[in-house]
């Protein structure tokens, strides 16, 4: 929605005309006004030709012209504000949503983190239940050596290594071996057991380790739900503000319909053509800006095919400047779609649970903003699906000293929610919103942060 800038109110000189002056005068307002919303068939009504009045008509017309044209301005004022509000309330809704897909992008490490150390978990439980095992087999092994021992009066066996000696040093040395290999038992009973003693310990470290990953995994779930709580309200904020925009836009309409009519009454041609020509002007400069936006959708809509994307070839991945600039150009008039874009391409947007469900993105294939970025930098570096990650991933420089490559940020206090790919002499690429497609625009300074970020260079 565009803002409009008040009218002057004030109406200049006006000097005594004829009738058949005005009423040429009007002519000419007349066919302006024609020629502008012929083709298009709306616009507002012309004006009647004013009557030819006399002083105290002029001069009642006169003060109703004013009481209207001060009318209009406090409405124009208003509108104003409420657009100015409006437009800081879809730069909440920008940040909300990035902030919803940094909790999305949490949230997923955090349940890989999770799923990993319940692996580890497990594996660690069976190598301890392995160990208890095998202890309780030795030990088994050992009970069967004792009590055989004991029947026999001393070491399992002994009784026939005496019988069979054939002297008194062959029977020593039998002996000892047998007393060696119940020593022997035992020393690898304790290393069983000291084996367990490790793999418990490694059980427990595990166990641990899975407690706090799921404790993450808890926080990132309360933080996405809470990101996608806070993008709610301002969505919420925003289509309400939306709406009362929408009715002081009619009010203002209806009041300067008024005006026209009261002013079509008012005595001098002088200031009844000025007023003619601001009109004209001012719903020229609209129509105008209706007109380009109006071509830059349909161009949007030509080149994505229906919503899927051009079938030209994009630029491979390359890890130069140029590389990086044509990968990001090769994708102008593609679809924004809030979520979309990887290393490889456009991709199918998805739901955000606002806006972006509104335009439908989650049925297009395109771009988000930090989508862009991924696809344009893929030979370079793998970057995040967060404008605020892709902040803080290479080296900050002061915007005075931005170059062609750099990557422009826009955010504040509560966070960053927007990115851009300079292009040098103040133009950049960006895929900008919902309902907007890939483009090339000048660099906005409003919101913007001191620091740009380059990976090249």
């Amino acid at each position: 929605m565009q803002v409009r800038r008040g009218r002057d109110g004030a109406s200049g000189a006006r000097g005594r005309r004829s009738a058949t002056g005005v009423r040429r005068g009007l002519a000419i307002g007349t066919f302006a006004l024609v020629a502008l919303y012929g083709a298009a068939g709306t616009g507002l009504a012309v004006p009647p030709p004013p009557p030819n009045p006399s002083d105290s008509e002029i001069d009642s017309s006169k003060d109703a012209a004013n009481a209207k044209a001060g009318e209009v301005g406090r409405l124009t004022n208003q509108l104003a504000q409420a657009e100015q509000k409006l437009s800081s309330l879809q730069d909440d809704v920008e940040l909300k949503q990035e902030q919803a897909m940094k909790a999305l992008v949490d949230l997923q490490t955090a349940e890989d983190a999770a799923t990993k150390a319940q692996q580890d978990a497990q594996s660690a439980r069976r190598e301890a239940d392995a160990a208890a095992g095998a202890i309780e087999k030795s030990r088994e092994d050992l009970k069967k050596f004792a009590a055989a021992s004991f029947e026999q009066g001393s070491t399992i066996g002994s009784v026939s290594a005496y019988l069979t000696s054939d002297s008194p040093k062959d029977l020593l040395a039998r002996a000892q071996l047998l007393d060696s290999i119940g020593g022997s038992r035992l020393n690898a009973l304790d290393r069983l057991e000291q084996a367990q003693t490790a793999k418990a310990n490694k059980d427990a470290a595990a166990r641990k380790a899975l407690e706090v990953a799921e404790e993450k995994q808890d926080a990132a779930t309360r933080a996405k739900s809470g990101a996608d709580a806070a993008q709610a309200a301002a969505v919420s904020a925003q289509q309400e503000q939306a709406t009362q925009n929408t009715k002081l836009e009619a009010d203002k309409n209806s009041v300067e319909q008024q005006l026209y009519t009261a002013q079509s009454k008012v005595n001098g041609l002088q200031g009844q053509r000025q007023r003619y020509q601001d009109w004209v002007a001012q719903k020229q400069r609209e129509d105008d800006e209706r007109a380009r936006q109006a071509a830059l959708q349909a161009s949007g809509s030509h080149s994505s095919g229906g919503g899927g994307g051009s079938s030209r070839p994009s630029p491979a991945a390359g890890s130069s400047i140029e590389a990086v600039i044509a990968r990001a150009l090769s994708q102008l008039g593609r679809p924004y779609a809030w979520g979309g874009g990887n290393g490889s391409g456009a991709t199918r947007g998805i739901r955000d649970g606002g806006v972006a469900d509104m335009y439908g993105d989650y049925r297009k294939i395109g771009f988000d903003c930090s989508g862009l970025m991924i696809y344009a930098f893929a030979g370079v570096k793998s970057l995040s699906h967060f404008s605020g990650y892709q902040y803080t991933s290479g080296r900050h420089v002061p915007l005075s000293q931005m170059r062609r490559g750099d990557m422009l940020f826009w955010g504040g206090s509560g966070g960053i929610h927007h990115v851009a790919l300079y292009l040098g002499n103040g133009q950049m690429v960006e895929a900008p919103q919902s309902g907007s497609h890939v483009r090339v625009a000048s660099v906005r300074y409003g919101g913007i942060m001191p620091y740009a970020t380059r990976l090249i260079g």
